[in-house]
């Protein structure tokens, strides 16, 4: 397949290498856009007010292209007027940090297979429950194999697979489980801290807390040890609540 790479980590991020690696010896060609500096949490932003610069980052078997933005901004520069690339496929990943329940709407990793579905290609967001992950290749590995396995061009539109392991070695996790996403949201909170110079400032904390959360659902299941897989769809339309709207304030149908 052609396949696009992008991710919400950065280019260096050790996600985005193991994948490309792992998907090049697949057999997929393979084009990366993403970020040059990290952008997670950063949801469907994209830039409009300042100018966006590439740079090509060229390692050992590593070819990519940096954009100094966002990965939306990433998704459309490559897919639009400037890269002009054609893929079957795009996959944003692997992000450190898992990305279930109401994550997809804050994190930039689901935003950019977002952005590549609703513009018709077939998109995949994959990520893994640790945040300071040192090799992810029996991920990466993991993830070229289950490629095969889903019929890409049969998928409804403007669709996303979104694809999560557990915080252990892939040996010990137990298996592959399609599922909801959880209906439970964090518990924020801020932390006051002091700075070397005495000044307040507040760091963002929080938690999905487990006496709210739902058995089968995706955050319980990856907690559990299970690789969760969950298709996502992004009309938010409540259709139920629209037809009483209908009928109680005398729209028109």
């Amino acid at each position: 397949m052609n396949i696009i790479l992008t991710n919400d980590d950065g280019i260096w991020a050790v996600g985005l290498r193991c994948l490309a690696r792992e998907l090049q010896r697949a057999g997929h060609s393979v084009h990366i856009v993403a970020p040059l500096t990290e952008q997670s949490a950063v949801g469907h932003a994209v830039t409009l007010s300042l100018p966006l610069r590439t740079r090509e980052v060229r390692e050992d078997h590593f070819q990519g292209t940096g954009v100094s933005g966002t990965p939306v901004d990433c998704v459309k520069m490559a897919l639009g007027t400037v890269f002009r690339i054609q893929p079957d496929l795009l996959i944003s990943g692997i992000n450190s940090g898992a990305n279930v329940g109401v994550d997809v709407l804050y994190s930039g990793t689901v935003a950019a297979a977002t952005e590549a579905a609703l513009v018709g290609t077939p998109s995949m967001a994959v990520s893994v429950d640790h945040f300071n992950p040192k090799d992810l290749t029996e991920q990466a590995r993991y993830t070229a194999g289950l490629l095969e396995r889903i019929d890409w061009p049969g998928l409804p539109a403007n669709r996303v697979i979104n694809l999560n392991f557990p915080d252990c070695p892939l040996e010990q996790s137990r298996g592959l489980k399609c599922c909801p996403q959880t209906s439970a949201v964090y518990e924020d909170w801020y932390e006051k801290r002091t700075d070397p110079r005495g000044r307040d400032y507040y760091w963002l904390c929080g938690e999905i807390l487990e006496r709210n959360l739902d058995p089968e659902t995706d955050r319980t299941l990856l907690t559990q040890g299970f690789i969760t897989l969950t298709p996502l769809t992004f009309d938010f339309t409540d259709r139920e609540l629209m037809r009483k709207l209908e009928q109680s304030t005398g729209s028109i149908s």
